[in-house]
């Protein structure tokens, strides 16, 4: 179980306790939510550039009285080609060290526009504490530590190339450059400065000097459904936040038990995540109208005593970080970040350090598909914050997770915790999980639906088994995500966990 921490005048959580500790200390400054948010993000874009930074994408909600979506993923270059691609005999998206699964990152320009709307510090003090990790150091943590050592031999990963164990020093001269630019000169000189000129350079024609111009963030409509007595939220496709939606909806209707160790509970959300996921492949796109309207019709693929055979998809273990933040006067931000796989491509642009994502491996390269490779296209996303509201439309809670596929399904059970059970935040983020497996990079789940993976220590396999599911076993840890929960009590007290399975993560509160 993971520790819930008390606050009553600000609370951040994330992944890395430095990270956390920045958010806290914009707070103390007099900056909001949203400064404490961009804060929090930036130190991690620094110290955890396995699970995000700088080179990756961001969603988030914003909630301010009302509901904002932000959407700042980017977009494939003006190179992209996919009948090059299937030229070479491919029919997935290049997963590594291919600059053509890397499209336009967009998490400086999520910052950008978080700041416009919202903010109240200037970006440069923002920023300040995220610069000084880079230039003066930080210890690699637990999990960046091992892995490390692998990526230091790449070619511009030199800033990791001394690291063999948690806690030796690490400096990024390159990011401090590249956040003190966007700092003092804003879009244009971090996108058209040292590392735009060197992602240009690194995509050889994959990327003009327009693509780099236009802005990837969009403020857009966000989606909601009420259940469990609340109002949930997320972002719309080009995000899957809808299955975290599309399955409360179902879940709903099927009665779940009141102790969620009983194996019917994991049943029945396990066929809820499948019953909303199962056609994925085929209808999650940029364009795409999310089919929240469909829940009952899903609902009734689903047997509450055995595993459903379900439709087959349509032709066609993740790495992000998650964090939230709620301000004294009660402004949440519910926020995701990510490289997608890890250190997402393995390619780095080469002056500043930054370490690229592969987000274009959600991309199709089945002609005619809506979410087809091509031009100026976002690829359908694995990212997909929450946030919760009570019936008088104020903030509950804000919450999501990293973990690829598997988003949805951990915040399924997360929520259900939380609204249905009443568990505290630390019981809900620290209990054992589920999470649906197929494929083997964690993103290509709904190709197969092999089956259920269960988390060491959680009650479920057997009676999983004897419903018919294939059931395997993992050990507790990053497998299964890292969440991150803030709670807004009656008392106006607030609650928050971060993941133990993040090893170093921490809810801070003043």
């Amino acid at each position: 179980m993971s520790e819930t921490r008390y606050a009553l005048n600000g609370m951040v959580c994330t992944a890395d306790h430095l990270a956390s500790a920045a958010g806290v200390a914009m707070l103390d400054r007099g900056g909001n939510a949203v400064d404490a948010a961009i804060a929090a993000n930036a130190v991690l874009a620094v110290t955890a550039p396995h699970l995000c930074g700088l080179g990756g994408d961001l969603f988030a909600l914003v909630h301010d009285g009302a509901v904002s979506a932000l959407n700042a993923s980017g977009r494939a270059g003006s190179g992209a080609d996919p009948g090059r691609l299937r030229a070479e005999g491919r029919d997935r998206m290049p997963h590594l060290f291919d600059i053509r699964s890397v499209p336009v990152p967009g998490c400086a320009d999520g910052w950008l526009a978080l700041h416009e709307r919202y903010a109240r510090l200037p970006l440069a003090d923002l920023l300040a504490p995220a610069i000084r990790h880079a230039a003066g150091g930080f210890p690699a943590s637990p999990l960046l530590g091992p892995t490390a050592d692998f990526v230091g031999t790449l070619a511009g990963a030199g800033d990791f190339a001394a690291v063999r164990r948690p806690g030796d020093v690490i400096r990024r001269p390159g990011v401090a450059r590249a956040l003190a630019a966007l700092a003092e000169g804003g879009r244009e000189a971090f996108y058209q400065g040292e590392f735009g000129e060197g992602l240009l350079a690194l995509g050889g024609g994959e990327y003009t000097g327009d693509d780099l111009a236009r802005p990837n963030a969009d403020w857009v409509e966000p989606l909601e459904i009420e259940v469990f007595g609340h109002r949930v939220w997320t972002t719309p496709p080009n995000s899957q936040g809808y299955l975290l939606l599309l399955a409360l909806e179902i879940l709903a209707g099927l009665g779940p038990p009141a102790d969620p160790a009983e194996p019917r509970w994991a049943h029945l959300l396990v066929e809820s995540a499948r019953a909303a996921g199962h056609d994925r492949l085929g209808v999650l796109h940029e364009t795409a109208v999310a089919p929240l309207d469909t829940a009952a019709a899903r609902r009734a693929l689903v047997d509450p005593a055995r595993r459903s055979p379900l439709p087959a998809a349509p032709s066609a273990s993740g790495d992000t970080t998650y964090l939230c933040a709620v301000d004294g006067d009660g402004m949440g931000v519910s926020l995701i970040q990510s490289n997608a796989s890890g250190f997402g491509s393995l390619l780095f642009e080469p002056g500043t350090g930054i370490n690229l994502h592969n987000r274009g491996i959600g991309f199709s390269l089945t002609p005619g598909h809506p979410a087809e490779y091509g031009p100026g296209r976002r690829p359908p996303h694995t990212l997909c914050p929450a946030l919760v509201t009570r019936p008088d439309g104020t903030l509950r809670a804000v919450l999501g997770t990293m973990g690829g596929d598997a988003q949805p399904q951990i915040l399924l059970q997360i929520v259900t915790r939380l609204l249905l059970h009443g568990q505290t935040p630390g019981e809900a983020v620290g209990a054992p999980r589920w999470r649906l497996s197929g494929g083997d990079t964690g993103f290509d789940t709904w190709r197969s639906d092999q089956g259920v993976e269960v988390e060491e220590g959680a009650p479920w396999a057997d009676g999983l088994r004897e419903r018919g599911h294939p059931v395997g076993t993992a050990a507790y840890g990053t497998d299964f995500g890292h969440a991150h929960l803030i709670d807004l009590l009656p008392s106006g007290s607030l609650a928050g966990a971060a993941d133990p399975r993040a090893l170093i993560g921490a809810a801070l509160g003043r």
